[in-house]
Parts: C-alpha cells; sequence; structure tokens
C-alpha cells in the first residue's frame, strides 16, 4: 500500500466539529468501484495529525478490502481524534455524532458510515437522523445490527483455509490460539474456537476481562506477552499496528490470521514474516465479513443465509492467495494486493 509520499486519496475532509470541537477527520480513498464505504472511529490520539494519518490509512485499507471481497464500493474511514485522557459525556458524544453526521451528508452518498472502534448501532441511529448514508442500525430499526458476529464468520472461514495450508486441516483441535484483544469480536472467536477444541488463551488492555476470559475457561496473558507466547494460531483482534520488525524477531507462532486492522507497520514485515515461517494473512482480506455481510443485507437485500455465504467466500480467496503465494514464492500480502488491484483496474478501465 501506499507510504503517502504523494496524496493517494480522492478526498479528505477535515474539520472541527461545530458543536464538540473535536477534530473530525473523513477520508475518501478511492470511488473507483463505486460508493466508499467505511466505519466511524473515536479513539484518542496524541494529535489530531494522528487521527487524520489512521482515516488516511485506514481508508486505504478499505478500498483494499472491499476490492479483494468482490464489492462494488470504494474505502472510506472516519476519524474522530479525542486528546489522550478524553472522558466522554453522553452530550459530548452525542455532538460528536451530529457533527460526523453533517460531514457525513455533504458527500451525498458518495460515502457512507458505519461502525467502528469507539462507536456501535445505537450511534448510527444518531448519524440516520441527520442524512440515511450510515449502516448497522439496531436491528429493531431495520439494520444489522452489530457487525462483530459476521467478522467472526469471516475469520473462521479464513482459519479454516490457512490451517489446512499450515497444519494439512482445517481443524484447529488441540492447537493453541492466542487472541489479542477479547472485545465484540475477539470473544466470539474464543467461544467458537474453543468449542472446537482449541486450547483459547486471551489477552486484553482492559484487565477487568480477565475474570471473564477465566470463567469462560480460557488462558490468560498480558497484552505485552500476548505476541510473545508460543502458539499455533495469533489473531490479533484489537488494535493494528502490532507487526512490526522487532515483534515478528520475537514471535513463535506458524499462523497469523485475525480481524485488527492495519496490523503490519510497513508491507515489508510480510516479507519478514515469510521469511521466517510465519504465513500472515492480510487483515483487509480476513476482517471482510463484516462490510460483505452488512452491504449484502442492508443493500442488497439478502436473506441471512445468503448473505453469511457470501462471507464465508473468504475461504476461498485466502486459499487462491495462499496457493498463489506458494507457487510464485511471494507473500500473501502480494497477491492479495494484486487481486484486489486486478478488479480496480478493471473498474476503472470500463
Amino acid at each position: 500500500m501506499s507510504e503517502y509520499g504523494a496524496l493517494q486519496h480522492e478526498e479528505v475532509v477535515i474539520r472541527r466539529g461545530r458543536r464538540s470541537g473535536a477534530a473530525i477527520t473523513v477520508a475518501v480513498h478511492s470511488r473507483t468501484l463505486g460508493p466508499a464505504v467505511g466505519g466511524c472511529r473515536i479513539w484518542t490520539y496524541p494529535s489530531w495529525r494522528d487521527g487524520t494519518a489512521d482515516a488516511m490509512r485506514l481508508s486505504e485499507a478499505m478500498t483494499y478490502k472491499c476490492a479483494a471481497a468482490g464489492l462494488e464500493y470504494g474505502g472510506g474511514k472516519t476519524v474522530v481524534a479525542l486528546p489522550m485522557g478524553t472522558v466522554l459525556t453522553p452530550q459530548v458524544r452525542h455532538d460528536m455524532l451530529l457533527d460526523v453526521a453533517e460531514i457525513v451528508a455533504g458527500f451525498d452518498g458518495s460515502y457512507c458510515v458505519g461502525p467502528d472502534v469507539g462507536t456501535g448501532p445505537d450511534d448510527m441511529m444518531v448519524i440516520r437522523d441527520v442524512t440515511p448514508y450510515s449502516f448497522c442500525l439496531p436491528q429493531e430499526h431495520g439494520g444489522t445490527g452489530s457487525s462483530g458476529t459476521p467478522t467472526a464468520l469471516g475469520v473462521q472461514a479464513a482459519l479454516r483455509a490457512g490451517a489446512r495450508h499450515v497444519f494439512g486441516s482445517e481443524s484447529l483441535s488441540g492447537r493453541r490460539v492466542v487472541i489479542a484483544g477479547f472485545g465484540s469480536v475477539g470473544s466470539r472467536l474464543a467461544a467458537d474456537l474453543s468449542a472446537q477444541g482449541a486450547m483459547v488463551v486471551v489477552s486484553d488492555v482492559d484487565d477487568q476481562k480477565r475474570a471473564e476470559a477465566k470463567n469462560a475457561g480460557y488462558g490468560w496473558v498480558d497484552p505485552d506477552r500476548a505476541l510473545l507466547t508460543p502458539a499455533d494460531v495469533l489473531v490479533p483482534a484489537a488494535v493494528g499496528g502490532v507487526l512490526n520488525p522487532r515483534s515478528v524477531a520475537a514471535l513463535d507462532v506458524p499462523l497469523i490470521i485475525g480481524p485488527a486492522n492495519n496490523q503490519v507497520t510497513s508491507d515489508s514485515v510480510a516479507q519478514l514474516l515469510a521469511d521466517a515461517g510465519t504465513v500472515w494473512v492480510p487483515d483487509f482480506v480476513t476482517s471482510a465479513g463484516g462490510v460483505i455481510y452488512v452491504l449484502s443485507r442492508e443493500v442488497g437485500g439478502l436473506d441471512h443465509e445468503a448473505a453469511a455465504k457470501r462471507v464465508e467466500a473468504i475461504e476461498e480467496t485466502v486459499d487462491s492467495v495462499l496457493d498463489a503465494a506458494r507457487t510464485a514464492g511471494t507473500t500473501p500480502l502480494h497477491e492479495s494486493m494484486a487481486l484486489a488491484e486486478r478488479r480496480l483496474s478493471t473498474a476503472a478501465a470500463e
């Protein structure tokens, strides 16, 4: 992906919310395949510039995610950058969402927003009061609700393909799986993989989740030890940037597949992983279950079964990129990007 030596994005809006005063960035990377889609992230950053940089990285990843998944949508992202240590009151949060909604409305349908880290279906209802271009509304209001379940379904599909490639069988029964991040997706994966016989170890920055994990029968490791724990599979399911030259050198795991966005700090890390004998499937492929499911249901009008089947097609995509990487002696990242870029090039030529 681009290193931002030149602007690769079609449009970037940076605005100080007129109600909340918050620094809000909406980055649209590409509309080559169709209207841009991407979640609204409310998070703390050292400065608003870091929030803008995150929005640009995440929106580019959304372009590749949609393209690799065969969706007719482009990539965008909204980031509300909060100063470190910010404590949100309900009123300030509501004001922020209205400020976001005004910006989204200005795109007039060429960018549509959904939930991301720090937001959920109820927040999309606040945005919907201002503009129709929000997804993942609560089910009682006609939406699909949280995208956590279909995202986890897609990660499991990717894990089946990855396990076959690395271990010769899609079963993870008896294998140690470390899940770094015990949130909405990580907790679903932990429950499902444990039920399948995997030895699940979890971590989270919220130490209060330790008791919940232990009550469920999972092992626990502190977050700063998660990537240092020997395992058969590592599932990054929290924030990005965890795979870098230093962390890769300390890894003792043959397979990494997870839903966290922007897991590698640079594309060169993918080669370091391959050189170390670790198979890493890019997050923009493995985490696509949520957007596939939501768009299939809320825009495509498919029922649950048909939408879930589309999500499970991630298994075929991962099979394809892993086979291609093995045959060509490249990395799964290279082949995943090539797949996405072929679809983008075809659409641009039409």
